[in-house]
């Protein structure tokens, strides 16, 4: 299992958890496990095509997806997750 830790603006859509463990091989595939967990949080994740949104940050370990392989990432068991909006303002 994946643990997935979450900021505490997404967390309203999984019971107020920080964190949340789910399966998958790859960080797509544990997203579609998180997607079937709480369908709120997708529109938050990914676009209506699938794909990450630009603002928001995947990190697999210590790496964000996006230097590794995105959505291809492999994720083993036990491999901390963490999402990560980014933050604006001025």
């Amino acid at each position: 299992m994946a643990h997935v830790r979450l900021p505490s603006m997404l967390r309203t859509y999984v019971d107020g958890e920080k964190e949340i463990d789910v399966e998958g091989a790859t960080l797509r595939s544990v997203l579609d496990a998180v997607r079937e967990r709480s369908p709120g949080l997708e529109r938050r994740l990914r676009d209506e095509s699938g794909r990450l949104r630009r603002y928001v940050n995947f990190y697999v370990g210590d790496d964000e997806c996006r230097t590794l392989e995105g959505q291809d990432t492999p994720v083993d068991a036990g491999t901390e997750i963490m999402i990560i909006p980014s933050v604006a303002g001025g």
